[in-house]
């Protein structure tokens, strides 16, 4: 059980506070309501770009990781469809440091069209170095192209095609800021030995009189159901054919996530899974193959990939993935291999929370989707799952008409090219 506080502020920030005087360490964890969907399609990739110039220099501070490092702790940041997070690991005594430099550029980050272009590049050198320049690089432009057809799903978080950050202007970035970098659009989450008084205090004190911002009004298309198979072959210059399957699953905060992550685990988690044990271990189909979700806020995916074996078609291996799914279709698993999955989902969870700064980062999502505590909840939500429930999600979830089927097929010298833009 994981106590926290949580409180908000004048100018709506919310504060979650979790005090562990098991550890001598310290996490601030700050969130903010703003991703990859809420870029406009000619604009892609500014959530991303956003994040590299927040590293960029605020007011009072023009190195933001010196300060840290002096302090004896680390940081980072991701952005993915759905929210930008930053962080902060310090020893306890050490925390203010990240109240102050997280509360700096909140309020005043310093940005000029010299460091634009030089984070712009960077952008750009990372969009070529992970998505153009190496194999099956672009999977997720040409699967999210597939998959959605409204939804800003439809592209990845680097952005569609690079010319959209190089041409990104330095209004642009000023208005994003301004738009959703505001205390009422993010979560200020704080775990480890500090106090909660202490904690709410140093929130006070550092972020208290930032204004607060304008309210986000978001209103995203919604993704209508598929109802064919999807299907592109890509000849790309990659060492072996590759296969994806892209299953269209419910949002976040739908009542069947959890059976459809637990059915994911159940296809491909390891050497007991039922792909890994039939397709790869038994038959010797592939030689590498994989089952997860996306996770999404909004609807998301169920992805399978793999790779086949030499000598083995990419018509057989897909034959052979189908196969394995109408077996999990047609009867109920037994309950014991339920039980096992179940088992393996609780102690990863446990194990995952022995870590202050997953529990900070849990603790601000499970906010952003509206109450903290789920994160005391998750285990019970997939212990009372059912094999009924599985079978029915699985018949539900796993059908041609709701798949998008991604063939590469190598091809020596073939370079693979982006899906066009819509």
């Amino acid at each position: 059980m994981i106590d926290f506080r949580r409180f908000e502020l004048e100018n709506g920030l919310r504060v979650i506070i979790h005090e562990d005087t098991s550890t001598p360490m310290a996490a601030l964890n700050i969130l903010y309501n703003v991703g990859a969907r809420d870029e406009s399609p000619d604009k892609t990739g500014f959530a991303h770009l956003f994040e590299h110039l927040m590293f960029g220099g605020s007011e009072h501070v023009p190195n933001f990781d010196d300060p840290i490092q002096m302090a004896g702790g680390e940081n980072n940041a991701f952005t993915n469809h759905d929210i930008t997070n930053y962080y902060e690991i310090l020893p306890a005594q050490n925390i203010e440091t990240a109240f102050w430099l997280e509360s700096d550029r909140m309020r005043g980050l310093k940005f000029d069209e010299k460091t634009l272009d030089v984070q712009k590049k960077v952008v750009v050198e990372e969009f070529k170095e992970t998505c153009l320049n190496v194999p099956y690089g672009d999977v997720w432009h040409h699967l999210a192209d597939m998959a959605y057809k409204v939804h800003p799903y439809r592209w990845p978080t680097i952005g569609k095609v690079p010319q959209h950050i190089e041409e990104a202007r330095l209004e642009d970035m000023r208005a994003f800021y301004n738009k959703y970098y505001s205390p009422n659009n993010a979560v200020l989450a704080i775990t480890g030995n500090i106090g909660t008084e202490r904690a709410l205090e140093l929130a006070q004190k550092w972020f208290g009189d930032i204004p607060s911002g304008i309210s986000v009004d978001r209103q995203l298309p919604q993704e209508p159901p598929q109802n064919k198979l999807e299907q592109r072959i890509n000849h790309a210059n990659v060492p072996m054919d590759a296969i994806y399957l892209a299953f269209h699953t419910g949002s976040r905060l739908h009542e069947d996530f959890y059976v459809t992550d637990l059915l994911s685990d159940i296809l491909c988690n390891g050497p007991s899974s039922r792909l890994f044990k039939s397709l790869l271990k038994d038959r010797k189909l592939f030689v590498e193959i994989d089952c997860y979700i996306t996770g999404n806020i909004d609807p998301g995916l169920l992805i399978i990939e793999g790779k086949p074996s030499k000598n083995v078609s990419l018509q057989e291996a897909e034959t052979a993935i189908w196969q394995e799914l109408d077996k999990l279709k047609s009867t109920l698993i037994p309950e014991l291999e339920l039980q096992k999955w179940k088992n393996k989902i609780e102690s990863t969870l446990i194990f995952s929370e022995l870590n202050v700064l997953n529990k900070a980062i849990n603790l601000a999502f499970f906010e952003l989707l509206g109450d903290p505590d789920l994160i005391n909840q998750e285990v019970q939500h997939y212990q009372k799952i059912s094999v009924e429930d599985i079978h029915r999600v699985a018949n539900s979830v796993l059908t041609k008409e709701n798949c998008c089927e991604l063939h590469y097929k190598a091809q020596a010298h073939a370079q693979g090219e982006l899906p066009e833009e819509v």
